[in-house]
């Protein structure tokens, strides 16, 4: 796609200016991670995928420049249409830039902003780091802050490490407590993996009950064997998620939700599919048909096709020398996002979870159908599991939607239940054998 005079930017001292006066029409949403830090982090997560991505940048210092800062603030906000528009920092670890530079990101984004755009920041951080002034800066910009924690200490600490090999719990407990005296939107990001795969409830409830989290995502670990750490090859790890205990996972956690937490507590993989349920759009790019819209930035202004896929074949361009909207609606990134439906296996296509999952991401479609076609999710049985497990009440919640009602009235729904009456889910067994057990 050639770039519109419109788009193409201007030089003020050593930063490109996006054009604020860009035409609606040509103005495109899209989401960017990005990685001040790159990969750089000071954990040393056993898991992490993104570590190995050093290997792509050797003798760099992995720290964005103030330059590349303007650069980007200026070129994303200027080609994002009105209303709320979110700026993610990512890494390795974003907070190992300092306080002072997410100061100046801030002060920057909210002068390059238009009045009608409203802002939403948000970090993600392994919160070992976290200081008061951190959480003060955090707060007052109402960043949404997402923290990684695995579950209680003994699974949390089994993969989430130190450079020394150390457990991290405390010093990540120690962070969420600063980001909640401080008043923080906190999201808990709990990834999913052999260590604590068999302990849904143990997990959740100790998100709930102990931490007192009531914004949680669950992540599969699906970690390639390999040597480059891309995405390649077709064997895991021993530290990734079975497939079957993945769904297992999911479907003991939304049983004790749905019954008793819908509304109070919220977990993202439940909302996208609720979505679906609904006919709407899912909130999470994994299960939408096509993807693409959701870009990495590193830290010296390369933009990647996707965070999980920030390696060379991937690299759309530099956004110092070709704009972030000319990268993102490229022929080459379109393609990208519209592989993810023609690549589907004749066996998804029929798949009666279809609509919910399409698929899942395309970083875990490696292994075979039953049929021999390439391209199935390692996680399919899973998914499926969750998903048709799961049909019966986001179809009460969905109709609770439809009638203008809310999805938590399905808790009183449940609770009116007699023991020996059918179950409401409709699994068909009493309810004293199923959602009140």
């Amino acid at each position: 796609m050639s770039t519109p005079v419109e788009m193409t930017p201007t030089r003020s001292g050593t930063a490109d200016r996006a054009p604020a006066g860009l035409p609606s029409t040509l103005r495109t949403p899209f989401h960017v991670l990005a990685k001040p830090t790159g990969p750089i982090c000071n954990l040393d997560c056993e898991y992490c995928f993104f570590l190995s991505k050093e290997s792509l940048y050797p003798g760099d210092r992995f720290r964005m420049g103030d330059d590349l800062l303007e650069t980007y603030l200026r070129q994303y906000l200027g080609s994002q249409p009105d209303g709320e528009v979110t700026v993610a920092w990512q890494g390795g670890e974003p907070t190992l830039m300092g306080v002072d530079f997410f100061r100046r990101a801030v002060a920057l984004a909210e002068e390059v902003a238009r009045p009608g755009q409203q802002l939403q920041h948000t970090i993600q951080t392994n919160g070992t780091l976290l200081t008061d002034a951190w959480c003060e800066l955090l707060a007052r910009h109402h960043f949404l802050v997402g923290i990684s924690i695995d579950g209680p200490p003994g699974l949390h600490d089994r993969y989430r490490v130190d450079k020394r090999g150390a457990p991290t719990s405390a010093r990540v407990l120690r962070g969420l407590a600063l980001l909640q005296s401080h008043g923080v939107d906190v999201n808990v990001l709990c990834t999913v993996h052999a260590a604590n795969q068999d302990h849904p409830l143990d997990v959740y409830r100790y998100f709930r009950d102990d931490l007192g989290v009531t914004f949680i995502q669950f992540i599969p670990i699906v970690e390639r064997e390999n040597e480059t750490g891309f995405q390649e090859g077709d064997t895991v790890t021993d530290r990734s998620v079975d497939p079957v205990a993945w769904g297992t996972f999911l479907g003991s956690v939304f049983d004790e939700w749905v019954v008793r937490d819908v509304g109070t507590v919220f977990v993202q993989m439940f909302d996208a599919a609720l979505a679906s349920w609904c006919n709407l759009p899912s909130s999470l790019c994994i299960f939408r048909e096509t993807c693409g819209d959701a870009v990495a930035l590193e830290h010296n202004g390369d933009l990647y096709s996707c965070d999980h896929f920030v390696e060379p074949a991937h690299l759309l361009g530099n956004i110092t020398t070709t704009t972030m909207v000319e990268l993102v609606t490229s022929p080459k990134q379109r393609a990208f996002g519209q592989a993810k439906a023609d690549t589907l296996p004749g066996m998804c296509r029929t798949c009666e979870v279809r609509f919910a999952c399409n698929g899942e991401c395309p970083r875990n479609r490696f292994v075979t159908t039953p049929d021999g076609e390439y391209g199935l999710n390692y996680l399919c049985a899973g998914y499926k599991s969750f998903f048709t497990h799961v049909d019966g009440p986001m179809r009460l919640m969905a109709q609770l939607l439809g009638s203008g009602r809310y999805a938590d009235e399905i808790r009183d729904v449940f609770a009116s239940m007699g023991r020996n009456d059918p179950c409401p889910c409709g699994s068909g067994r009493k309810a004293k054998a199923c959602h009140q057990r």
